[in-house]
């Protein structure tokens, strides 16, 4: 069901002059018949006909007639005006009163003119203790300065509203002396010679918490993914030791008990049994490359005997032998010398772009750089492959992809994806210098 607002509607200010003239067209209708009447009666000079006696009488009844209509329209229309005003400040307040916003109006000198029910819900303090008082008691003392400052600077601009605090978290001060989080926006009006000021404020107590604790959750997972992968590396290491110390000694040992059998019967004429020997030490042997390459892929020795540049160059040749792909390298980091963390994190993002690059990029040709461009490290992978043909590919929902961003983040660097459909794929990693290089170094 529809309700229609039956009050009248004023006329507008241009329309109010004509109307009055029309009202008073009776009334000056009704006096020139008057002034008519008299002149006519003077004229003929018959002051006591009763004929021209009640036309006078008439003319002057509808003057006044006239004049007393003519007067009763003004007042009446006067007073539809003023409850019609009084009708549109009525709904002004009930808005406000039930808006879900705290809305707060001060005067020039800051003083609280209108105070509604959720400004007294959210600071704690009634209209009534509140309308009259300075808006200093619900900001914090620490930001009152500021905060005056800024509503004076707002009243000579001219503008009519703007958002505060779009950039940070503004404070508010309860009833009671706690400190909460709000949005406000501030709008200004004059009212006649008074300038009025409008504030809308939110408490956003709830959502900063959130936001904290979804900050906190993450910080968490970042510790936890950065636990499990040094955990990884270590369990790494130490089956790469096992691997290449106990089992290939053990392979090595018998190899060699397979050769002296083989000298041992190489006056025999049993030439299967040497045969098989010899098939033997060839399986031995190729056992024993296996056993090199998957230590070598779990942790090479020489990372950690010879350090990070060694360990990508054996890291490059290794990929060009097994996947035909040449990489191109350019490594300038001169005297440097890095940290375990910082050495471990830069060969495992050579080897995971190296494996993206094989598995997926249809490549011919890998660049591959790190520079020491002070204050950090600069480490690019770029191929001449198809690249990513969705912007998916390049956001990281790779695994890949997502262990590398872990690992620049936990040494405080930074990742740039650069790719086109046909145009080759390549991953900058900025990483600070006092993060992956060593403190003695430095100083």
């Amino acid at each position: 069901m529809v309700v229609r607002d039956k009050s009248p509607t004023p006329p507008p200010p241009h329309e109010r002059g004509r109307l009055a003239s029309y009202a008073a067209r009776p009334g000056l209708a009704a006096a020139a018949t008057f002034c008519v009447a008299l002149a006519a009666m003077i004229a003929a000079q018959r002051w006591f006909d009763p004929t021209w006696l009640l036309c006078l009488a008439a003319a002057l009844f509808l003057a006044a007639s006239a004049y007393l209509l003519t007067r009763a329209r003004r007042n009446g229309s006067a007073r539809g005006m003023e409850n019609q005003s009084a009708v549109n400040e009525a709904r002004m307040m009930a808005i406000i009163r039930s808006s879900m916003e705290a809305i707060i109006t001060i005067d020039e000198r800051q003083r609280i003119v209108i105070f509604n029910p959720m400004a007294e819900q959210v600071f704690g303090c009634s209209a009534m203790e509140a309308v009259g008082g300075p808006l200093d008691r619900f900001i914090p003392e620490r930001f009152r300065a500021a905060h005056a400052q800024h509503v004076q600077q707002f009243g000579g601009t001219g503008v009519s509203d703007r958002q505060m605090g779009t950039q940070r978290v503004l404070s508010g001060l309860r009833a009671n002396g706690e400190e909460f989080p709000l949005e406000a926006s501030i709008s200004q009006i004059r009212d006649g010679n008074t300038r009025l000021y409008t504030v809308m404020l939110r408490d956003i107590t709830d959502r900063v918490k959130a936001e904290r604790a979804q900050r906190q959750a993450r910080e968490e997972l970042r510790e936890l993914s950065a636990n499990l992968q040094n955990i990884r590396e270590d369990e790494k290491s130490r089956i790469a030791r096992e691997l290449h110390d106990d089992l290939g000694q053990q392979l090595t040992a018998l190899k060699m008990d397979i050769a002296s059998v083989e000298q041992a019967l190489i006056d025999s004429a049993d030439v299967p049994l040497r045969a098989q020997l010899q098939g033997m030490r060839r399986l031995i042997d190729a056992t024993v490359a296996s056993v090199r390459r998957i230590a070598a892929d779990l942790r090479p020795v020489m990372l950690d005997d010879l350090g990070l540049i060694p360990a990508i160059e054996w890291l490059s040749n290794d990929f060009t032998n097994r996947y035909g792909i040449d990489v191109e390298r350019d490594i300038e980091t001169g005297d440097a010398r890095f940290t375990q963390a910082g050495a471990t994190a830069l060969f495992r993002i050579v080897q995971e772009a190296l494996t993206n690059v094989a598995r997926h990029a249809d490549a011919t040709l890998v660049m591959l750089s790190l520079r020491a461009e002070s204050p950090n490290f600069v480490l690019r992978i770029a191929d001449n492959g198809q690249g990513a043909h969705r912007s998916g590919e390049a956001g990281g929902k790779s695994f890949g992809l997502l262990g590398i961003r872990e690992r620049v983040h936990m040494l405080g660097g930074a990742v740039e994806i650069q790719t086109a459909y046909g145009k080759g794929f390549a991953l900058t990693v900025t990483m600070p210098a006092q993060t992956v290089q060593s403190q003695e170094v430095q100083t």
